[in-house]
């Protein structure tokens, strides 16, 4: 799933190495795409800016009841980050803060069969932390991306290459995993926001 942020998505369905990528707003049917799917990984990768300086992008998600909200008194049930790693059916793997290294930077561990009932949609998202006051954005990003993996063969079911040249925010709701008729769907979002997660959160209260 090729996201470039300008005019939409500009990579083909089904390109390369049976990858797919999604054009914005794209939807799809995991449990036709992927039949016996259970268990799946969200993974997010960066490099260093031209300018040297490190970024230190953070992957969160929502867990959205059926009215697509987060209840203020329970949201720390809701909401995975680097502070609230676990929750049942859903972990955060870790806390990269640099970008330094090959393959996933982040990801997040989601075990289908185990998310509770309640929860209707799984909207994932990237922030760059402290990014007001590091004076840094998506634009100053290299080579960022997220990927949504089959964890039980290892296979990469589809990809976001973010390309965000120029751009001034600071987050970017990137995709959601919603529960229709006891299937799950995967949904290319690529909304950018200029907004930590705190502003992030604010939407969906």
């Amino acid at each position: 799933m090729a996201i470039n942020f300008g005019n939409g998505f500009g990579t083909p369905a089904n390109a390369g190495d049976g990858v797919l990528n999604l054009n914005k707003n794209d939807i799809l049917n995991l449990t036709k795409k992927e039949p016996g799917l259970t268990q799946v990984i969200v993974g997010s990768g960066w490099d260093l800016s031209q300018t040297g300086q490190d970024f230190d992008l953070d992957v969160a998600a929502f867990l959205l009841d059926q009215n697509g909200r987060i209840q203020a008194q329970t949201a720390m049930q809701q909401v995975i980050f680097f502070n609230n790693m676990q929750l049942p059916g859903i972990q955060l793997l870790g806390d990269n803060r640099t970008g330094v290294g090959e393959g996933d930077d982040e990801q997040i561990d989601v075990d289908l069969l185990a998310i509770p009932a309640q929860t209707s949609k799984i909207v994932f998202m990237v922030t760059i932390h402290e990014a007001v006051q590091r004076r840094q954005t998506f634009g100053m990003v290299e080579n960022a991306y997220v990927r949504l993996v089959n964890k039980q063969t290892n296979k990469e079911i589809c990809r976001f290459n973010l390309r965000e040249n120029g751009s001034t925010g600071t987050s970017v709701i990137f995709a959601e995993l919603a529960r229709i008729n006891n299937e799950w769907e995967f949904k290319a979002i690529g909304d950018v926001k200029m907004a930590d997660l705190n502003g992030l959160l604010g939407l969906y209260m």
